[in-house]
């Protein structure tokens, strides 16, 4: 039985496993953080997206509204000819950088402003046939009164829609594309804001987290791991310090195996022991009946180690850890070759001649057991004269 525990292979093991481990927290702390960031990514963006479009639209309409007092004064004063006032407030809007395109209609369809002078005058019916809109936000805005808001498909732009009306009298209307691409500026900052912000929120909230973890994880391992190296068949003490936590638990119950294997090793051994001394009394009893003091006699057991001998070993030592080799000349190749033929042979005896003790002697062997923890051979020398086995 070894001394030790083969923790040799445990460093380089655990190390590993810790690596993996720290690798592992690592990886999940990153996925998880990802993953926040992407939930929080589609929630800001739809959130910025919501607000800076609300917000580019009601500045349009407040932008008309500014201007719907004049507007309603040259529709009411003159119906089928722009003012100067409105043309004035026609050129205003178009040089806003958000508005694309306009369209100004008065009460009769007909348009009463548009950027392509060949279109002013001509009847809303006709325009549609040369130029469709590209939503219903025009008559959506007739019939319900009030501004209304189209995205244009597949397109940045919206189709935003604002009646004048007089004591519930549509009077005009007038419709603008409006680019989102402003917004969409905007909107890109704000998320590249918001990515570093997260990256830095993760950074700082990993860095403690990992010296939490390291301090109150690996570290405790690292001890542990030490304490485990330790333990070997001789010495079954746990070296590892008192803890009230969860590393405290895991060391109560190593220390708990680790009494447990101690006792069923002492108690394997000790049952060994008494087992080969048994043994021991039982081949003397049987031996010292049936065989004749003048005859040798060996019993080894499956490593070849002497069990029983019925003389006096070499230097007096009792038959307990003697190979059979110390006692029996590894010269002596005869007998070594009928040991050989006993094992080939189990349970049939080999007959020989071989010299021992300076004697030569009859020799008698036999091989028996049918597993390798139960096999025994039986070694018998006697005078050539002497009685049969």
């Amino acid at each position: 039985m070894p001394g030790s525990v083969p923790a040799a292979r445990y460093p380089g093991f655990l190390e590993e496993n810790f690596m993996r481990l720290t690798v592992k927290w690592l990886m999940w702390f990153i996925g998880i953080g990802i993953y926040v960031m992407f939930l929080g990514g589609v929630f800001y963006y739809n959130l910025f997206k919501w607000t800076f479009d609300e917000k580019l639209k009601q500045d349009v309409i407040e932008t008309v509204k500014v201007y719907a007092p004049t507007m309603r004064n040259g529709l009411l004063n003159n119906a089928n000819a722009i003012s100067f006032e409105e043309y004035d407030i026609m050129i205003s809007l178009s040089k806003d950088e958000r508005i694309t395109s306009m369209l100004y209609l008065s009460r009769q369809g007909k348009v009463r402003w548009h950027k392509e002078a060949r279109f002013i005058g001509i009847g809303w019916d006709e325009l549609q046939k040369q130029v469709p809109p590209p939503t219903d936000a025009i008559s959506q805005a007739y019939l319900s009164k009030a501004p209304k808001v189209r995205q244009v498909k597949g397109e940045p732009f919206y189709e935003i829609a604002i009646p004048f009306s007089v004591r519930g009298e549509i009077i005009g209307i007038i419709d603008m594309m409006v680019s989102r691409a402003g917004a969409e500026v905007l909107i890109g900052s704000a998320m590249r804001k918001y990515v570093f912000g997260a990256v830095g929120v993760l950074f700082l909230l990993g860095l403690p987290l990992y010296f939490f973890f390291h301090h109150y994880v690996i570290s405790p391992m690292d001890a542990l791991r030490d304490s485990v190296e330790s333990v070997s068949l001789k010495n079954f003490d746990l070296r590892f310090p008192a803890r009230s936590d969860e590393f405290g638990d895991l060391t109560g119950a190593i220390t708990r195996m680790m009494g447990k294997m101690k006792v069923e090793i002492e108690g394997i051994s000790n049952r060994d022991r008494t087992y080969r001394d048994a043994e021991q009394r039982w081949w003397r009893s049987l031996l010292n009946i049936i065989v004749p003091s003048t005859n040798y006699v060996i019993v080894v057991d499956e490593n070849n180690s002497i069990l029983y001998a019925n003389f006096e070993l070499t230097s007096g030592m009792d038959a307990k850890n003697i190979h059979l080799l110390d006692v029996v000349d590894s010269q002596q190749q005869t007998l070594l070759r009928l040991v050989g033929q006993a094992f080939e042979m189990p349970d049939q005896p080999v007959e020989g001649e071989a010299v021992f003790k300076n004697q030569n002697f009859n020799v008698k062997v036999l091989h028996v057991g049918q597993t390798a923890e139960t096999n025994r051979t039986l070694i018998l020398f006697y005078p050539k004269a002497g009685i049969s086995m």
